[in-house]
């Protein structure tokens, strides 16, 4: 498995060997995401046969934790808004909960994590620390930094090796002048018309002329060597033009919210947790952490009710109430991949932008990248989809794909390091019209994965 990381630049150092800009220290994600899913687990103490001390350590523990104080289950709290056809979670104690505890949702203002609060207190002046986004761009204006340095330096050992090349050539075309005219003076006799012309075209004069234009146009470095009034040789190389960044520092002026006035429970977090249907059922039916209240009635949801309000939004226009859910519905399918990798410890995010469905993460986005991209595809190999040609024929228009497409979105994941996974849902043939027994509904789904890699010549030859 190719890992992804990346091999940072070297940064520059100060006298004895202190680090010029010292990156703030990072947050200790192994702590803060030390829960995988957002429920309360309370292990027993391990049971030991041959130690009768360790049964009595088992039965204390288990009459403590569960009969003299049980724990009190936490379930959160969203509403559905028909607006977005999302499920908006607005507590901020839930926000935090959700993403800490299994990476669900994604904040409204943000890219992924909610944290425009932060950044709000950081630009208003509340906040001494520096948000991810602005750690992240420190961090490329200081790679940027030591390229251009970087460039800035083998431009001057080119222009200084130029020189000295041309230093060396003045020196042995100056010596094999001095050799000619003494030839020639000793010859002086056997020409005696032409010893002047001679010794003109032996000389050899050599020019180095360096031009500087500015840092717009570059420098460029000319050597030229003439013989007589005819240039023989001539060497130009010239650099690519570096544009060294300018900094600006503002004075410092005040601020139009001052720190005193304005505390930090004043400022409202704007910010929701939007959730995909995906995640909330699987919260609310999988883990049973979650209750989504309707925003009209202000009452909870049911699950049945839940999962029609899902299946009417899975397409645009929304369907009505009315309609029978089909059973290769794009909400059914989709969930069906996502209790899939998420029962089996896959922390599952959307894959919009690479082009596939969802993301699978070992730990977490904070962790490392996602090591696979997963498109979801239906597979109706039920012989019910073959019973009538209508059938058959509305089976096969709605799995047939093409070769360049696939194409098309395998190399995608080649260029950023993602293996794509192939995950065929197999459909069942009709549901029944009640989903109350929902469990023996989702049992019908079958899944079957196919890991495709793309094919090199070059590194497939043994």
């Amino acid at each position: 498995m190719a890992s992804n990381t990346v091999n940072s630049p070297a940064r520059p150092l100060q006298a004895g060997g202190k680090d010029k800009h010292p990156r703030p220290a990072k947050p200790n994600y192994k702590h803060i995401h030390r829960f995988p899913l957002p429920v309360a687990v309370h292990p027993l103490p391990p049971l030991i046969p041959h130690n009768p001390l360790s049964v009595i350590s088992v039965l204390l523990s288990y009459l403590t934790t569960y009969l003299v104080s049980p724990p009190k289950k936490e379930i959160y709290s969203a509403y559905f808004d028909a607006s977005t056809s999302s499920i908006q979670v607005t507590d901020p104690k839930t926000m935090r909960a959700l993403w800490e505890m299994g990476f669900f949702g994604r904040g409204n203002l943000s890219r992924s994590e909610p944290s425009w609060l932060e950044r709000e207190k950081k630009r208003r002046g509340l906040l001494a620390t520096k948000t991810n986004e602005e750690v992240t761009g420190q961090r490329r204006v200081e790679r940027r930094e030591m390229k251009l340095e970087r460039a800035r330096k083998e431009q001057e050992a080119i222009a200084q090796q130029l020189k000295e090349e041309a230093a060396r050539l003045q020196a042995g075309a100056s010596r094999s002048s001095d050799q000619l005219a003494t030839s020639a003076g000793e010859h002086m006799n056997g020409f005696p018309n032409g010893s002047a012309d001679r010794l003109a075209l032996a000389s050899e004069v050599v020019t180095v002329e360096e031009h500087t234009n500015g840092p717009s146009n570059g420098s460029v470095e000319k050597i030229t060597v003439s013989s007589g009034e005819t240039s023989s040789t001539t060497k130009t190389v010239r650099f690519s033009p570096v544009v060294e960044e300018k900094k600006f520092t503002p004075e410092p002026q005040e601020s139009i919210y001052d720190s005193t006035k304005l505390a930090e429970n004043v400022l409202i977090n704007e910010e929701h947790l939007q959730l995909t249907h995906e995640e909330a059922l699987f919260l609310v039916y999988g883990l049973g952490a979650l209750q989504v209240f309707d925003q009209d009635t202000n009452t909870i949801i049911p699950t049945p009710s839940l999962i029609k309000l899902f299946t009417q939004n899975s397409t645009f226009p929304a369907r009505s109430d009315t309609e029978p859910i089909s059973p290769d519905d794009p909400f059914l399918i989709s969930y069906v991949a996502y209790h899939h990798f998420r029962s089996l410890g896959w922390v599952v995010r959307s894959g919009v932008k690479f082009g596939t469905d969802y993301l699978l993460y070992n730990r977490g986005p904070v962790f490392a990248h996602a090591e696979f991209a997963v498109l979801v595809l239906p597979s109706y190999e039920n012989p019910y989809w073959e019973s009538t040609p209508e059938l058959r024929e509305y089976s096969t228009k709605k799995q047939s794909r093409s070769w360049w497409w696939l194409h098309g979105v395998n190399r995608v994941q080649a260029q950023v390091k993602k293996t794509l996974v192939l995950c065929f849902v197999d459909v069942p043939p009709p549901l029944p019209s009640s989903w109350e027994n929902l469990g023996g509904i989702l049992r019908q789904y079958k899944v079957r994965e196919i890991l495709l890699r793309r094919w090199l010549p070059n590194r497939s030859r043994d």
